[in-house]
């Protein structure tokens, strides 16, 4: 159900900044010294994971459904996730009045279902992948008229989650790296739009799991592509690419892959190194870092943490492999 759409501008972050300022507060960016020594450079975390929903995505979720028109908000929202989009478009739909319809795999993260529920919205339990949740929406929105929220073809998405971007720069404006986790793109789409219009020569790098590279594949050949998904990552969970933020991503300086093993044991350390709570995909930019560290020498890199919703049988595991 993709829509040829125009990519967001920093005119349209900048207007998302007004927009979710009432609702949202800024999240820290904090030097991190342990994180510093370990890739061998200066780095700091960008800590989405402070935001209400524990994730980045509610940036987005609050400056599309609070602009939706009374037609819109009458017949409802209905959005397919693992769960962090779920979360987002639930908390910003009970925000704003407006009911709505989260369709997830069979085995997503539970804290996220219940978090979905607890926001009031009807989480949907259909599909053994993201993919075939995704599926059930899209049929579930054409028969019922149902608004459709695309976790990435969606400019007002995009746009909301760039205002990390445009506080990172704001308050550390000789940061000239930027890591970013790839599930859908929104967030990586949502940062090169921001880094490109406001200093062109910032790297933004990009990381995705090797156990579902659809997104790495579709910018190498610069079109769709689908994937195996296999990952354990679920903020990184996708098996086919998303158009709007593909368009955008073609502007990546690099595209890393890691392995789900590497961003498990980059966990332990962004949660012993931060102090605080970092989900699995939130952690994808650190792998990603201690990766590709030689590249890294005198760079001053920020990592987006994108979330920290995680259960506590992942906790044990992380804890485990630490």
């Amino acid at each position: 159900m993709s829509v040829a759409v125009e990519p967001p501008t920093l005119l349209d972050v900048l207007d998302a900044k007004r927009q979710i300022a009432p609702y949202l507060p800024r999240t820290p960016l904090r030097r991190t010294p342990a994180l510093s020594r370990l890739v061998g450079t200066e780095v700091w975390v960008k800590h989405e994971n402070f935001l209400p929903t524990g994730a980045f995505k509610v940036r987005g979720g609050i400056n599309l459904v609070s602009r939706l028109s009374p037609t819109e908000r009458r017949a409802g929202l209905i959005a397919a996730s693992s769960g962090n989009h779920g979360q987002s478009i639930a908390y910003a739909a009970q925000r704003f009045g407006v009911p709505a319809i989260i369709c997830v795999p069979e085995h997503a993260n539970p804290l996220k279902v219940e978090a979905i529920r607890d926001y009031g919205a009807e989480a949907v339990l259909d599909g053994r992948t993201f993919d075939e949740a995704r599926a059930n929406a899209e049929r579930m929105a054409r028969e019922h008229g149902y608004r459709y929220v695309h976790s990435g073809d969606e400019p007002l998405l995009i746009a909301g989650v760039g205002t990390y971007a445009l506080e990172i720069l704001e308050e550390e404006p000789g940061i000239d790296t930027l890591i970013v986790p790839i599930g859908g793109g929104s967030g990586a789409a949502g940062t090169l739009t921001v880094a490109r219009a406001l200093n062109p020569a910032i790297q933004v790098l990009g990381v995705q799991s090797h156990q579902s590279p659809a997104a790495h594949l579709a910018w190498q050949a610069a079109g769709p592509r689908t994937a195996p998904n296999e990952t354990v990552v679920e903020g990184l969970s996708t098996g086919s690419s998303f158009d709007l933020p593909q368009r955008i991503l073609r502007q990546l300086d690099d595209f890393v892959l890691v392995d789900d093993r590497d961003i498990e044991r980059a966990t332990g350390a962004m949660i012993a190194g931060t102090r605080t709570l970092v989900e699995p995909a939130g952690s994808a930019a650190l792998a990603a870092a201690l990766q590709i560290r030689d590249r890294l020498g005198g760079r001053r890199v920020a990592l987006i943490a994108s979330g920290g919703n995680l259960t506590p049988a992942q906790l044990l595991a992380v804890l485990q492999e630490g």
